[in-house]
């Protein structure tokens, strides 16, 4: 603890050996890890000239959402060093800040004129007052709020203000040369999400997908040929959030990659890195997609799906049919076996398209997909069928109370009725919430869970099926 009071005791008496500026222009190179929460990991490696001494050492064009937290800075090349002192800059200039900053103080206001048909300037010295909802002045010895001057001319630029965000370290090094640096640092303000087209042929059997990543950088710093990559998974983050927390902004720029070789995937911990196989710039302000998977001949299965709920059992129904909309899923397998496929999905949106009689593709539904490992089935809800209507009806409802317990009985009829000009399936699922027994039915059923039971009801086209089924449910 001596020493190293020593050490700064001497740097504030004496000054610092030597004075660095690195900026991008002296990456050697740059990595970007963005992960899907918001954050991401940068690390880049610099060139930097150090004095025998303790040099202050000026990090620029860091991002303006840095965690600072989080910074680290090595010597990868040359001789080692020590760092003794770590502060972030981030009071950024502004015409707000700087008034703040002269407040008490004389500046030039300068206002333009026409005299003579030519435009004069008429300068004054204004002593400023206050900045807060406008500006106060002291200019000739009056009081003036607000005055209307063209520009205003200042002396300097205070010291505590910089034009970009800046770490400066004390960095003490044994002896004189360059040094490779390595400087990594978590930021707010990264996010990149996986989108899909689904897109189907026309008899709905098979599809083509595309995958792609979308990259969101509003940390407030530029990546210029940066080896990319990105986290798929659900990473923790501890808590309470940093000071400098992610905005959600979408920006204007949309650039869509050109094709090439696609990511390469690989196990990480308990996620999945995906590695952007050739460098890639990104910039501030920039929404960036890149090709993640493509394949094509994909088996598809359409299901028709009517779900129930556990009220028509618990109590008595009355009054007409009540009509109920029939859900359209389809699904499909990751499965290596396709071409393209059998490698984790990250989670995203498919959107499904089918082309019209013309060709043009059409948009017919979409969904939400979770991370997804290879060789697991992703189902999509689409909507509702259109020319599919369901009925029910509550046919018969007894409160059992010889038995114990509570126990209801209850019998139902689902009409469906089938507009299309083929045949269809829908599978009736219903919760029945308690321990049950089926009394009668008119089609077979099947338990699928311990609360819940299921029918495959067979529809001709421009036909109708009944369902009928008595039901026993002890709660």
């Amino acid at each position: 603890m001596k020493k190293e009071a020593a050490v700064l005791l001497a740097i504030s008496q004496a000054g610092f050996a030597g004075q660095v500026t690195s900026s991008s222009e002296h990456r050697v190179s740059v990595a970007v890890t963005v992960y899907n929460d918001g954050r991401g990991l940068v690390r880049e490696e610099r060139s930097v000239d150090l004095a025998a001494g303790v040099n202050q050492v000026r990090f620029m064009d860091v991002a303006q959402q840095i965690q600072a937290p989080t910074v680290r800075v090595a010597p990868i090349e040359g001789a080692p060093f020590n760092v003794l002192e770590q502060n972030y800059e981030f009071d950024l200039l502004s015409p707000e800040k700087l008034l703040d900053k002269f407040v008490g103080q004389t500046i030039t206001l300068v206002q333009q004129k026409i005299a003579n048909n030519s435009t004069v300037e008429e300068s004054v010295e204004a002593k400023l007052l206050s900045n807060n909802a406008g500006t106060v002045w002291e200019i000739g010895g009056k009081i003036v709020v607000n005055p209307g001057y063209s520009r205003m001319v200042f002396p300097n630029v205070p010291d505590n203000l910089i034009a970009k965000p800046t770490l400066i370290w004390q960095i003490e090094a044994p002896r004189a040369g360059k040094r490779t640096i390595e400087a990594s640092y978590i930021t707010g303000g990264m996010q990149w999400s996986a989108d899909y087209v689904l897109s189907l042929d026309p008899a709905e059997e098979r599809a083509g997908l595309q995958g792609w990543v979308t990259i969101n950088n509003n940390s407030g710093a530029s990546y210029k040929d940066a080896r990319l990559k990105l986290v798929a998974g659900d990473v923790h983050k501890a808590q309470p959030p940093s000071r400098l927390e992610f905005k959600d902004e979408m920006r204007q720029n949309m650039p869509m990659a050109a094709g090439g070789i696609p990511f390469q995937e690989e196990s990480l911990f308990e996620y999945h890195l995906y590695t952007l196989e050739r460098p890639s710039t990104i910039k501030n302000a920039q929404t960036k997609q890149i090709q993640l998977l493509q394949a094509e001949g994909i088996g598809i299965s359409k299901d028709y799906v009517l779900n129930g709920g556990t009220q028509y059992f618990q109590s008595a129904w009355s009054g007409p049919p009540t009509k109920e909309k029939v859900a359209v899923f389809i699904r499909f397998k990751n499965t290596e076996a396709t071409p393209g496929l059998g490698q984790p999905m990250p989670k995203g949106i498919i959107r499904v398209f089918k082309k019209d009689r013309s060709g043009s593709p059409q948009l017919i539904g979409e969904d939400n997909i979770d991370h997804t490992p290879r060789n697991e089935e992703i189902e999509l809800e689409l909507g509702n069928a259109f020319d599919i209507v369901a009925e029910r009806r509550q046919t018969d409802f007894r409160h059992l109370t010889n038995l114990p317990g509570s126990v209801f009985e209850s019998a139902h009829e689902i009409k469906i009725r089938n507009q299309k000009d083929t045949p269809v399936t829908v599978r009736v699922v219903e919760p029945l919430g308690g321990e049950w027994t089926m009394l009668e039915t008119s089609l077979p059923n099947k338990k699928t869970a311990a609360f819940e039971s299921q029918w495959d009801v067979p529809v001709a086209a421009g036909g109708e099926t009944m369902l009928t089924y008595r039901v026993r449910v002890k709660y």
